[in-house]
């Protein structure tokens, strides 16, 4: 690998953003895709000669898995390289002391947001990135992209609902909400007043996670982290 093309990657990857090194096997030339199809550090043109390459690399990102491709008589390794998946937890509550402990071991990158600095306090979550800001003002620095996911706990609609119009706005792969049946259905009359059209809202898992039944906040923290798990991979071909 060249060292320009080295450099870069490093560069890109300690800036958290998905990016496909592709190889042409037989000449060793490389060229760095992102997931939108823009290419950066090409060696020469090599690219032009497979119609198609860029494609397969943004799948590979989307799939987020490495891949040999063939085209045209050309042989290419595509290494994806991909950040850890994003979990956003709002609301510093019970459930979210046992579900950021439990992502983190599932391997995601956890951070929790929550303004009120008496329910943040690093000794209800030592270890854990917590931002005290509102969520609409964290997720302005945070750029939610497709291996984010959002959940809200807080049960407040003032820190729960700016923080869902965001994520509803992004290409979040999940969007959860702590609440009844009946509180789900008041926040949806309320976000569609704020002009959020019912295929956005649909987006939502309220109430959030997966019917096992439990009722302890671990429990419920068991069964959102399960239904993130699920949604990240159902999305996957």
């Amino acid at each position: 690998m060249k060292r320009r093309i080295l450099r870069k990657l490093l560069a890109i990857r300690a800036d958290k953003q998905p990016v496909a090194l592709v190889t042409h096997l037989e000449s060793g030339m490389q060229c760095l895709v992102f997931a939108d199809g823009t290419t950066d550090q090409c060696d020469q043109q090599q690219f032009e000669l497979a119609a198609g390459i860029v494609d397969r690399a943004r799948q590979s990102l989307e799939e987020q898995r490495s891949a040999a491709a063939e085209m045209e008589d050309d042989r290419y390794m595509i290494r994806a390289f991909v950040p850890l998946p994003r979990l956003f937890v709002v609301g510093a509550v019970h459930i979210a002391q046992a579900l950021l402990p439990m992502a983190g071991l599932a391997g995601f990158q956890v951070h929790l947001i929550d303004p009120r600095e008496a329910f943040g306090a690093d000794r209800r979550f030592p270890e854990i990135d917590v931002i005290r800001q509102w969520p609409d003002q964290a997720f302005d620095a945070l750029s939610l992209d497709s291996s984010s996911a959002v959940v809200t706990l807080s049960h407040d609609p003032k820190i729960d609902e700016p923080a869902l119009q965001v994520a509803l706005a992004s290409d979040a792969f999940y969007v959860g909400a702590l609440g009844s049946k009946k509180t789900h259905a008041a926040r949806l009359s309320r976000l569609s007043a704020l002009g959020i059209d019912a295929d956005t809202l649909t987006r939502i898992h309220a109430p959030v996670g997966l019917a096992l039944g439990g009722k302890a906040p671990a429990e419920i923290a068991v069964a959102i982290l399960a239904q993130i798990i699920e949604t990240r991979y159902q999305r996957q071909p």
